[in-house]
């Protein structure tokens, strides 16, 4: 199902998406200033090309480290990015998901449409992995906050 749903996104628009988002990242780049902005559009077109089956994560998550992107200077990035353009992206993608959801066939689609708009929202610190390693990663960040939580009580 998802080589399925993957080629089907591809071909009715999700190369298209997913080069918008490159050459975005593209002119970004060329600004300087708007390097780490470029890094989160790679990002998002690279989901944007084949999304089924991926899942955006925290590098912190995924890693297991902080780094830039996940530090406090990527929460300044994310908010600077959620004002200028993430919200006016999610609210594209919203409303491309209510329109695929009307359909009825589009749903698969649609839900698509939602993951990338939450990744539009707060790009910088975010990777695109399978769900699978998402969903372990997860797991194992759990395990971990639980084992500190009983080690901070025991003492």
């Amino acid at each position: 199902m998802r080589t399925i749903g993957n080629f089907l996104w591809f071909i009715l628009g999700g190369i298209f998406m997913g080069l918008c988002w490159w050459m975005v990242g593209v002119l970004a780049f060329m600004t300087i200033v708007g390097i780490p902005w470029a890094k989160a559009c790679f990002v998002i077109g690279q989901f944007a090309f084949f999304p089924f089956g991926k899942e955006a994560i925290s590098r912190k998550t995924l890693y297991g480290k902080e780094d830039i992107g996940t530090s406090s200077f990527g929460l300044v990035g994310n908010i600077i990015w959620f004002l200028f353009a993430g919200i006016w992206l999610a609210l594209g993608h919203v409303a491309s998901a209510i329109a695929c959801f009307v359909t009825i066939i589009g749903i698969p689609f649609a839900i698509q449409h939602l993951k990338l708009a939450a990744i539009s929202l707060a790009p910088i610190g975010q990777t695109i992995v399978d769900k699978e390693v998402a969903s372990i990663m997860r797991q194992k960040e759990a395990e971990n906050f639980i084992h500190q939580v009983r080690e901070k009580n025991q003492d």
